[in-house]
């Protein structure tokens, strides 16, 4: 190690030092001589020159003394900064030797060290070659561009040989040109062991989860109490297995509910598994070979343990609302999705209809006004269930509104049909005219969605104190919270079907109008696919219900038929379709069409021989890419398209991308269809 010391030349010191002089140099005083020289002379020319000669005598005594006195002075106050200057040198140099912080001068255009005292040479282990080395060489990874950049302290921690530092720093400039011109100095302050302690905080702190058998009903329902012991135990024991290496604690508070208590350092592990514990349950069958399905919520990163139970409440809540058999993870900001590609299982239980129907007839009841909205571009699934709540209401005999979409849309025939009617007279508003009349008892319901973004207004959604929730969609990230009652129910082919088993509880089938049974069937028809799809055993139970009612199967053909051109338009979109990975047909057109059209093409291309899925893409007037997604089953659709900011459920799913061209969103597709099946 060496220092190389600068002293600065003779004249450059004798220059500073008559500088200071200059400046200690009291210059009032020279005023003040010269008016008494003045006041002497003005005696002599006035005849007193005796006086005047005195006078003289005494301003040139004290003007010599003054000299001489001043001269002493800044004698004695140069040497004293001379004296400090020198100690100031040598407790720079001191300083810079035995600094308890190890210290680095290096060129940070080139890397190369020019001086660094034994503390930083016992922390890199070099002791006679540091010289030859640059800073790279010294201390691997280390990058001094943050000093260029005009930063004093290095954005990361530095590591070496274990050892963590935080690098404080900055640049000083010599007589060079140029990059090389500069000089940094470097700090080095050793932060291991509190890095540790962060580190060791943040893998200790508590995860709160919520694991629920989420068909426990349909598995044992018929079992002996032997058999259903044995099932029991053989899941507990596989729970047990999965939790036992995170040493946590897992309780059974309820006969389908456990709660699981672990630190966070273990989440990582299940994360990368994908809760592959899903699998392992599945493999626990009931006699007649149904798998048991379990659904997880986690909550992580709570400041309490209460935030973290309602964290781990509300992951659960929605795991339930996608379907069930998959686990989410609930943090401060996201949910994050995991399995979920089975297809929801039918509820055959009708208790929560029944107790739903209830509180909805109580909520219409006790409101001034009722408002049902869908979401935007509405389809037959979203004027029907609105139709049947606007019955519920007469039947209340509270006035009933339902905010319609001026542009063109699917309904819009169906919406013509109803406002023909006596008892709808008024019941379509605008938006805007709902938002004038609401008031604070007002009840609103939204049907068809649960996504905020989705609903055809959403200032109304806001402005309401009251919400009602009814859908079939498996829930996003994003919905609709704060609602007053969620009737929320993937397993449902529709929102028709979900508010016709409401009305079974409310209403009697004389108490609905022929049109709106004919709307309610309308809707079910055309998520079912004419009772095709994603149709259980609860499905032809509203369907016989609303038969009872009046509906016309008949005239509800007449909602699904297109003309010419519509079904030119369909057989085009098939006739662009590519096979994707053997069983996929993907659609991609370069020009707009309609929206109906688009999704019968999709639903068309099912009925193609070895097509498991079907997607279609195209343009609308706005600049957004419209994608229809439809699958037989086997294919988890809204697993997909939800990667690309869409939702919908596993048989029927949808999305709109802005800002993106149709080819871009057709290589986003392809990619999420690959990240899919390689999961499986």
């Amino acid at each position: 190690m060496y220092i190389q010391v600068l002293s600065p030349s003779k004249e450059a010191s004798a220059t500073h030092k008559k500088g200071l002089s200059h400046l200690l140099e009291p210059t009032s005083f020279r005023v003040y001589f010269i008016f008494l020289a003045a006041f002497a002379v003005a005696t002599a020319l006035a005849g007193h020159y005796v006086l005047a000669g005195a006078e003289a005598v005494v301003v040139l005594a004290l003007f010599i003394y003054f000299r001489r006195r001043t001269e002493a002075q800044k004698k004695e106050i140069v040497g004293y900064i001379d004296a400090l200057s020198d100690n100031m040198d040598v407790a720079a140099k001191d300083t810079m030797v035995n600094a308890p912080l190890p210290m680095v001068i290096f060129r940070p255009a080139t890397g190369e060290i020019i001086w660094s005292n034994d503390k930083f040479l016992q922390i890199t282990g070099e002791r006679d070659h540091l010289f030859d080395l640059k800073i790279a060489d010294a201390v691997p990874g280390f990058d001094p561009r943050w000093l260029m950049e005009g930063r004093e302290q290095c954005p990361g921690e530095v590591t070496i040989d274990g050892r963590r530092f935080l690098v404080f720093g900055h640049l000083v400039r010599t007589d060079g040109t140029g990059k090389d011109s500069y000089l940094a100095t470097s700090y080095w302050v050793e932060v291991t062991e509190l890095s540790q302690c962060r580190e060791e905080y943040a893998a200790s702190r508590p995860v709160v989860a919520i694991l629920e058998l989420d068909n426990y009903e349909e598995v044992f329902k018929g079992v002996n109490d032997n058999l259903k012991s044995a099932m029991l135990s053989d899941i507990n024991r596989r729970l047990d297995e999965w939790c036992a290496p995170t040493h946590g604690l897992l309780c059974r508070y309820e006969r389908d509910h456990y709660l699981f208590l672990f630190e966070q350092r273990y989440l990582a592990g299940f994360l990368e598994k994908k809760f592959d514990v899903l699998d392992q349950i599945h493999e626990v069958l009931n006699p007649s070979g149904l798998p048991a399905t379990l659904s997880i919520g986690v909550g992580r990163d709570a400041e309490t343990l209460t935030d973290l139970f309602q964290f781990a409440s509300l992951a659960i809540e929605m795991a339930l609302s996608r379907g069930g058999d998959q686990a989410v993870v609930k943090n401060k900001f996201s949910f994050e999705f995991y399995g979920g590609r089975a297809q929801e299982t039918e509820k055959h239980t009708k208790v929560k209809s029944r107790v739903m129907a209830n509180a909805l007839s109580e909520l219409i009841g006790d409101a001034s006004q009722v408002f049902v909205m869908g979401h935007k571009f509405p389809d037959l699934d979203c004027i029907g269930p609105a139709a049947g709540i606007v019955a519920i209401a007469r039947k209340r005999g509270v006035s009933a509104h339902i905010v319609r979409d001026d542009r063109p849309n699917p309904a819009e025939a169906l919406v013509e049909e109803l406002s023909a009617l006596p008892e709808y007279e008024g019941v379509f508003l605008s938006s805007q005219d709902a938002l004038i009349q609401a008031d604070v008892n007002s009840l609103l319901v939204v049907v068809d969605t649960n996504r905020p973004e989705q609903v055809l207004s959403p200032d109304l959604l806001e402005c309401v104190n009251k919400v009602v929730v009814i859908d079939h969609h498996r829930r996003a990230a994003s919905y609709i919270e704060g609602a007053a009652l969620s009737f929320h129910e993937p397993y449902a082919s529709s929102a028709s079907e979900l508010v016709t088993e409401l009305l079974q509880y409310i209403l009697e089938p004389a108490d609905l109008l022929r049109r709106e049974a004919e709307s309610l069937m309308a809707g079910i028809v055309l998520d079912s696919k004419n009772f095709t799809i994603r149709t259980g055993s609860r499905t032809f139970d509203a369907a016989a219900f609303l038969r009872r009612a009046g509906a016309d199967t008949t005239e509800v053909r007449r909602f699904f038929k297109n003309d010419l051109g519509h079904t030119i338009t369909r057989y085009e979109i098939m006739k662009e379709a590519k096979m994707y990975r053997g069983d996929m047909a993907v659609s991609a057109l370069d020009h707009p069409v309609d929206r109906v059209t688009a999704a019968q093409a999709a639903d068309e291309l099912l009925t193609v021989a070895g097509v498991s899925a079907s997607f279609v893409l195209f343009p609308n007037e706005d600049g957004r890419v419209i994608l229809s997604a439809r699958s037989l089953g086997q294919t988890n659709v809204q697993v997909i398209v939800e990667q690309l900011g869409g939702g919908g459920n596993a048989a029927v799913a949808g999305a709109q991308i802005p800002d993106k061209t149709v080819e871009e969103v057709k290589t986003d597709l392809l990619a999420a269809i690959d990240k899919y099946c390689e999961e499986e």
